[in-house]
């Protein structure tokens, strides 16, 4: 039994290298609103849909050797993953696949889940994900298929 049952993820954050420059792909490739900046702290806040539920902090690093790659999926509806790929290429990011496959024309589906997921990049290198949850059954024998296969899979 849990000490504190949890109802969600509230907030994440990740470090930058330029606040400035991250602000402005987050709110605008991204599109998530900015909440809150703290200028004196080097940091911002972005609310993640509805504000008051979910919260993306970012930090600035300044000139600190320090780097780190981290991960965030941001859950979306199924037609903003497949609309994701040509999207994030009218704007000069690439697509990827989730297991560091490279670049992909379409979403990929993690079959245990199952769920279609289109990852790419940040400025500073963090790995993001747009994923929706699929309907049906999970299939983890078949791993990571494209979401043309799972269509054609589960017809």
């Amino acid at each position: 039994m849990a000490v504190v049952p949890v109802k969600g993820l509230f907030e994440a954050h990740l470090t930058v290298s330029d606040l400035d420059r991250s602000i402005a792909f987050y709110r605008d490739v991204v599109g998530l609103e900015l909440a809150h900046r703290v200028p004196r702290r080097h940091a911002a806040f972005f609310w993640l849909g509805q504000p008051g539920h979910t919260m993306l902090g970012l930090w600035s690093i300044h000139s600190s050797p320090m780097r780190m790659r981290l991960h965030i999926a941001f859950d979306v509806s199924l037609d903003s993953v497949i609309a994701s790929v040509d999207r994030l290429r009218a704007v000069g990011i690439t697509p990827l696949h989730g297991r560091g496959d490279g670049p992909i024309d379409e979403p990929v589906v993690i079959s245990w889940m199952p769920a279609a997921s289109v990852y790419f990049d940040d400025p500073d290198g963090h790995s993001l994900e747009y994923i929706s949850m699929l309907s049906g059954q999970p299939h983890p024998e078949w791993g990571w298929i494209s979401l043309s296969e799972w269509n054609t899979r589960t017809a």
